[in-house]
């Protein structure tokens, strides 16, 4: 996701706007959305079975790929 936010915007005298306390739900919602897909990738990688090598290579830099950016999330 290209923004992060990691406190809520405060107004003046010190209160969180809800516009700010919106846009924060919603990347907190986003993010759950990625992992979720994310997630749902990586059990498909996992329950594919092959004995081909080449093939084989492929779905470990997959899975490889995956877990990075839900690293990269979390």
């Amino acid at each position: 996701m290209a923004t992060t936010l990691e406190q809520p915007e405060v107004g003046d005298g010190g209160v969180v706007t809800d516009e700010a306390k919106r846009l924060a739900q919603h990347i907190r919602a986003e993010k759950e959305r990625q992992k979720q897909a994310l997630n749902l990738q990586r059990e498909n990688i996992l329950s594919q079975k092959t004995s081909n090598p080449a093939r084989r290579t492929a779905l470990e830099a997959a899975l490889a790929q995956i877990e990075g950016q839900l690293n990269a999330i979390n």
